[in-house]
């Protein structure tokens, strides 16, 4: 989120999490950590609000998300379970979502890390690596879907699909892995690093297609 109007945008749009990317060792935030408390607390329910950030240590984390006003709390950053358990016990109110990124690694590895994990989050998210800048997210790139297929399938809790998706691919996404839900970023952006509201409305609409056709056939 860079401002107000684009967070009431996203809202209106049908979005469900608004993300707020914090203490990033790659990517540079677009506002402070002050700004956006203040973005939080000015137009955002503390339910639809997510903090995304590479932090490791649980006060830490849960002190950023009480400032914020963030209820949802996605650490993308390669944290073992014992600290997701420690986070857990010391913030029971926040809902956690761990980051699952897609390396080319061993699939099963991926799996077992998810499994190991799943006890202390309410959801795992995928994501796509970039070698090139060494980024674990937000990258613009798709990853092999068969491995968030695997880790859906797999995991006993909710997964969330991000990597590259877009209006124009985000159907497909769904299709292929059946996640519970979708993240999309730079998908998403105008030329100038802003979120298209034509782009969000249509990536939205043809998500909650896709999910809602997945979930009614999983409950046939």
């Amino acid at each position: 989120m860079r401002s107000r109007a684009e967070a009431r945008m996203l809202l209106a749009a049908g979005v469900d999490l608004l993300g707020f990317p914090l203490r990033l060792p790659v990517h540079t935030p677009d506002l402070s950590e002050d700004e956006t408390a203040r973005l939080i607390h000015a137009c955002v329910p503390p339910t639809r609000a997510c903090l995304i950030t590479y932090e490791t240590d649980p006060a830490a984390v849960a002190d950023l998300a009480r400032l914020l006003g963030a209820r949802w709390v996605q650490l993308h950053a390669d944290v073992a379970p014992g600290v997701v358990a420690e986070l857990r016990n010391a913030a029971p109110e926040l809902g956690l979502i761990a980051a699952l990124v897609v390396h080319g690694e061993d699939h099963d590895a991926l799996v077992a890390r998810g499994l190991a994990l799943a006890p202390f989050v309410d959801a795992c998210i995928t994501d796509t690596f970039d070698p090139e800048s060494g980024a674990r997210g937000a990258t613009g790139k798709t990853h092999d879907w068969s491995v968030s297929a695997a880790l859906a399938h797999a995991l006993p809790v909710p997964l969330l699909l991000a990597g590259g998706l877009t209006p124009d691919n985000v159907a497909a996404a769904v299709r292929a892995v059946r996640p519970f839900g979708v993240d999309a970023h730079t998908g998403l952006e105008n030329e100038r690093g802003d979120k298209d509201e034509a782009k969000v409305r249509a990536f939205v609409r043809r998500a909650k297609e896709a999910l809602g056709r997945v979930s009614g056939s999983q409950r046939a």
